[in-house]
Order: structure tokens, then C-alpha cells, then sequence
């Protein structure tokens, strides 16, 4: 795996970034700066790894040092987690989203008369 395949990969993934995330920034690193926060831990130590892998992977003495097995591993991890959702599954996440919204208000209101029912010794 050459330097310029590891250097795609972290292109990549910072696209990926960009598109799921809104996350701008020049390179993986500076997208990793800016949103870290918003990956999963396993998802951002992987994306911390590939980021530094791809800043030393141009330098010729290093890229014999790459474990180019880690490195496709933290790519796919990475990828799987970033890749865009399609439609049909987007529109499943928002109804659900708004289901647990109405769910918890329904439950919140529920509780809320039962405590003043019981206070007013009605039950």
C-alpha cells in the first residue's frame, strides 16, 4: 500500500465527514479537530489513526513501517460508520425519532396527572 492509497483513504473518509457530519476543514486532521466529538469512540480512534498514518505516509522510510492491515481496518470502520444512509432508511429514522418524542410526552403527561390526582386524594 503506497503512500498516495493512504492519503485516498483519509480523503475519503474526510469527504464522508463532510457529507454526514457537516464538518468543514482542509484535511481528515482538521475535520477530526473540529468534530471528533460527534464519533462514536471507536469510530474517532480509528479516524485519529488513519489521519496520522496518512501525514507520514508520503515519507518513503516510513511506509515500510505501515501495518497496512490496521490501516484498512480503521478505513472500513470508518466508512461503514460515515456512509450515507439511503431515503427509505432516513424517513424510518425520523418517524422513530418522532414516535420516542410523542412516547415520552405521552408518558411525562401521564405521570404528571396520576402525582396530582394522587395529591388531591382522589386516588
Amino acid at each position: 500500500m503506497s503512500g498516495v492509497a493512504v492519503q485516498k483513504m483519509a480523503d475519503r473518509v474526510a469527504e464522508l465527514m463532510e457529507q454526514r457530519l457537516r464538518v468543514r476543514g482542509d484535511n481528515l486532521s482538521e475535520k477530526l479537530r473540529r468534530g471528533a466529538r460527534l464519533l462514536p469512540r471507536k469510530v474517532r480512534k480509528n479516524a485519529l489513526y488513519l489521519a496520522e498514518v496518512s501525514s507520514t505516509a508520503h515519507v518513503p522510510m516510513m511506509q515500510a513501517r505501515l501495518d497496512h492491515e490496521r490501516i484498512s481496518d480503521a478505513y472500513d470502520v470508518c466508512v461503514q460508520y460515515l456512509k450515507p444512509l439511503g431515503a427509505g432508511a432516513r424517513r424510518r429514522a425520523l418517524m422513530l425519532d418522532m414516535l420516542r418524542g410523542l412516547w415520552g410526552a405521552a408518558l411525562a403527561t401521564l405521570v404528571l396527572v396520576f402525582v396530582v390526582l394522587v395529591w388531591r386524594g382522589l386516588i
